[in-house]
């Protein structure tokens, strides 16, 4: 038996659950994921990403276990996936069904289980009911990953904003996890990506250190996804750029001018400083669409 989960915090191998432990460990959330590339390619994409984003030496960053496990998985009876209902997961998941919907599994079976419950701190006995729980994927779970991953890895918004008038619920928790993706892009307002705005406004409230604002930040959610490594780089992002709108020195992040400008709404980060970052397929840089989410109309434009 094959488990493929979001983590290693996901406490699996405790369970006495029979079979290998593989963790997908990747915040798609963030960097490029293009469309049609093979999973080694991808990986290998993710890999220098994730590298730079967290300035993580690039040896220490390797998907080349994880994919050789996944590679083979018919040496197993039955691969188990769990994934939770986050955005983190979400991504995950579709990417994980899709690759399973273009091999021939030949004897083995394919089960899910996908719940409104974060695993990670879930204790080994709490997740033994869950794995008694899951079942078959489903054709349509099948269809409705591949639909979502090709429109997440397309280099335009607009097939994800055309899926999301679509049903797609057979994975119930897709529709609000690309929503929040969608919330990612910069605002038509001011610039600031949903993310960026709620950690202004965190710091123009007060508050100034990473121990509350992170946590501050996490009950703004409606489903917890993004972890204190990435919020940090998040941070630290908005504190360059020729006009910072934080700053950070001596531990403390505080709002400059600018800053408030930018949450008063009267000047626009992306305008001032540029912007180079991709969100799934999309590559927000100088010369490509300056695709925009409309608060308002709860939808992107270009």
């Amino acid at each position: 038996m094959l488990h493929i989960t979001n983590g290693e915090s996901v406490s699996l191998p405790q369970t006495g659950l029979p079979g290998e432990f593989i963790y997908w460990n990747d915040v798609l959330h963030d960097g490029p994921v293009p469309r049609g590339l093979t999973l080694e390619e991808l990986s290998l994409v993710r890999e220098r990403f994730i590298s730079e984003f967290f300035g993580t030496p690039l040896p220490e960053v390797s998907f080349r276990k994880r994919d050789e496990a996944i590679r083979r998985f018919r040496d197993h009876e039955e691969v188990v996936l769990w994934f939770e209902h986050d955005l983190y997961d979400q991504l995950q998941l579709i990417q994980v069904l899709t690759w399973f919907s273009q091999q021939d599994p030949g004897r083995t079976r394919l089960s899910l289980i996908c719940v409104d419950r974060y695993l990670g701190p879930m204790h080994p006995h709490q997740l033994t009911p869950l794995f008694d729980a899951r079942h078959p994927v489903t054709r349509s779970e099948f269809k409705t990953a591949q639909t979502a991953w090709d429109a997440f890895c397309s280099p335009e918004p607009t097939k994800l904003t055309a899926l999301l008038q679509e049903d797609t619920s057979a994975l119930p928790y897709l529709h609000d996890a690309l929503v929040r993706h969608l919330e990612q892009f910069p605002s038509l307002r001011n610039g600031l990506s949903r993310s960026e705005r709620q950690i202004l406004d965190l710091t123009a409230s007060g508050l100034s250190g990473f121990p509350e604002l992170f946590p501050a930040a996490q009950k703004l959610e409606e489903h917890l996804w993004m972890g204190d490594s990435t919020f940090a780089q998040y941070i630290q992002r908005l504190a360059r750029g020729r006009q910072p709108i934080l700053s950070t020195a001596d531990s403390r992040v505080e709002v400059t001018d600018f800053g408030r400008d930018v949450h008063g709404a009267r000047a626009d980060h992306v305008r001032a400083n540029g912007i180079n970052r991709w969100l799934g397929g999309v590559h927000l840089c100088e010369g490509a669409p300056a695709w925009r989410w409309d608060e308002t109309a709860r939808t992107i434009r270009p």
